[in-house]
């Protein structure tokens, strides 16, 4: 694609944005009838001609004319047929203007609400394909204005996105949109889409009171009534004071914000908009039959309480503002006092935020669909299988290094007690007895976290290896390379994007280095017949004499025999003491060790490797396939 188009169609108001493939900087909000923000209404002349915009509103010869009408969408059909009409003109004032050029290789994202399932957002896309639209795909208008956020470096929001609640509040004109993003996924509510609050109810609320306040308040309502088109201005001219009075409530509060609407139709009135630090309370504060008694701000804070119950403790961090209405200084005041520990931001043009998002979710999609294609071809390749094979071995060293000295004291020593106290009976029960000792420990949660440390520091190197690979897609396709670094998810705690050592590396999966280490021991401990325990712990002169007189009569083989099989008595037990055998296991702990990297070339079960370095490389691959699903939201 060439050009990306964000089109955000709203209840009230209506902006497109383009973005050119190579453009480096924001998107380009295209004008409609002259107006970058115009309004959502069409008419339809006897000519045939199709209105769009402001001039649709109060065009007296329209035989047709609808204005808001998007947010009956989800529950009345003249809704669908006045979005299509609206969207064909539309089509035809772009490309009337230059704007959009037949045959053009783009495609149009298009806004809906976060609350739209699949099925509605399917139906609304359709719309536009039936009116003729270049290729067109349904975003939230949430995701659309949190893309633009971070695309327009607007605040610093970094990759405390992929870890940190974020909640998005798009207040439109008919409603109030909130979509919450955690670990960069959007997170559906139930509130989503289905707020029936919008700026529109300021800008009725403001008519009406400046109805009340006129001259002849009689003759304006009946002009209003007999004249819809005229109605329609009114409220439209109501907009734009409020718009300016909120914009710098300072100045007005020392001048007279008004505009004077001279109504020519019927027999004619005239009504003056006027907005001042008392209306605007009025608007803000005072119940309205609109919200059910309620006032704009009670019906606003309740809605975010009801989220913030919702949310059942998962709080936001980052509250994001955006549509028109959130430029009024009393909004972020009352997202404060909500959630008074959220950082509450609001963009530097919030009209045109999910519009621009819009454009840059389209370039985005096609840089991710080459970026995770490549990333694809990575994981099928055999690169990461390859950096696993080549440091497997300084795997097995660093478990040695953490395992050998536990094992020696938490089993061996234990096993040597027993035998001490008459609890096995012969020197020929003890390698069995270490054996199964040795692999039930192993298994145990304490030995699984001795595990942890050592396989996460084999991680880091692991890592680096694989961010060499994954660093170039990363600069290719505009993603920052961090987003795909293995290394950045082993601090993160709070995300489901991390391996876990301990899932990685069950005991199962070390069969051989797991046999290599007990026979090891087994063999240095008990010296493979059980008679290490007491020739290496003591050399008594009693102990000693023993066994140089069954040397003698017997012969060292029946000598060896004979003792592996007999029950020797408690007290010759006790000349053995625990003292000997604890400096005796310091020595076996290196021993363990040295004949452990001897034997390491020769001696593993080269199929056992293979088959751990395939199951850690696919634990890898899925941690970068998932990563790459993530790095959407932060682009």
């Amino acid at each position: 694609m060439n050009k990306y188009y964000g089109f955000d169609l709203g209840d009230a108001e209506s902006a497109i944005c383009r973005l050119n493939k190579r453009d480096a900087g924001a998107p380009q909000v295209l004008a409609v009838r002259e107006a970058k923000s115009f309004i959502t209404a069409y008419a339809q002349l006897p000519t045939g001609e199709l209105l769009i915009g402001e001039s649709a509103c109060y065009d007296t010869t329209a035989t047709r004319r609808s204005l808001r009408f998007k947010s009956g969408f989800l529950t009345d059909p003249q809704s669908e047929k006045d979005v299509k009409r609206f969207a064909a003109g539309v089509l035809g004032e772009l490309y009337a203007d230059g704007s959009l050029v037949k045959d053009d290789d783009c495609c149009f994202y298009i806004g809906c609400p976060a609350g739209w399932d699949r099925a509605t957002r399917e139906r609304y896309r359709r719309i536009f394909e039936d009116v003729g639209y270049p290729p067109a795909r349904i975003v939230s208008e949430s995701r659309a204005a949190l893309i633009s956020a971070c695309q327009s470096k607007h605040f610093q929001v970094g990759y405390d996105i992929m870890s940190k609640p974020v909640l998005v509040v798009d207040i439109g004109s008919s409603t109030t949109d909130f979509a919450f993003i955690h670990g960069g996924k959007e997170v559906e509510l139930q509130t989503a889409g289905e707020v029936r609050l919008g700026g529109g109810i300021m800008d009725e609320l403001l008519l009406e009171e400046s109805v009340r306040r006129s001259e002849d308040p009689d003759a304006v309502r009946r002009a209003l009534e007999e004249s819809p088109p005229w109605r329609s201005y009114c409220e439209f001219a109501a907009r734009r004071l409020k718009e300016q009075y909120f914009s710098d409530e300072d100045y007005w509060r020392e001048n007279d914000c008004r505009k004077t609407v001279h109504i020519r139709a019927g027999a004619g009135a005239k009504l003056t908009l006027r907005l001042n630090e008392e209306i605007a309370d009025r608007i803000l504060n005072r119940g309205a039959d609109q919200l059910n008694g309620r006032s704009f701000r009670e019906a606003f804070t309740g809605s975010l309480r009801e989220l913030k119950q919702k949310l059942s403790g998962q709080l936001p961090e980052l509250l994001f503002l955006t549509g028109g209405v959130s430029k009024l200084p009393a909004i972020r005041d009352w997202c404060s006092e909500v959630y008074p520990e959220a950082v509450v931001i609001t963009g530097a043009e919030p009209e045109f935020s999910v519009s621009r998002g819009l454009a840059w979710s389209g370039r985005i999609d096609e840089e991710l669909r080459e970026f995770r294609r490549e990333v694809e071809e990575l994981i099928d390749s055999s690169a990461v299988e390859r950096i696993v094979e080549d440091r497997i071995d300084d795997l097995y060293r660093r478990i040695v290094d953490a395992m050998v000295e536990p094992i020696l004291r938490r089993v061996a020593l234990p096993v040597f007690d027993r035998w001490r106290s008459n609890e096995i009976k012969k020197l020929s029960d003890i390698d069995p007895v270490v054996q199964k000792e040795i692999e039930a420990w192993l298994h145990s949660d304490e030995a699984q976290q001795l595990l942890v440390r050592p396989i996460a520091e084999w991680l880091k190197p692991v890592a680096y290896d694989v961010e060499e690979k994954t660093m170039p897609i990363c600069v290719r396709h505009n993603v920052p390379y961090k987003a795909m670094s293995l290394n950045s998810y082993f601090s993160l705690s709070d995300i489901d994007i991390r391996i876990d050592a301990k899932e990685v590396f069950a005991v199962e999966g070390l069969t051989w280095l797991i046999n290599a280490i007990i026979s090891i021991i087994v063999g240095l401990v008990c010296g493979g017949s059980g008679l290490a325990l007491i020739s290496s712990g003591i050399s008594g002169i009693l102990a000693g004499a023993i066994f140089s007189l069954l040397i003698l009569f017997l012969g060292k083989e029946k000598m060896q025999e004979m003792f592996m099989n007999v029950d020797i008595p408690g007290p010759m037990r006790k000349l053995v003491p625990r003292s000997h055998f604890e400096a005796r296991v310091e020595r076996l702990t290196e021993e363990v060790k040295s004949n452990f990297y001897n034997n390491l070339e020769n001696e593993k079960n080269a199929e056992i490797t293979e088959r751990m370095a395939s199951e850690i490389s696919q634990q890898i691959e899925q941690c970068l396939a998932k990563m790459a699903e993530v790095v959407e939201i932060p682009l």
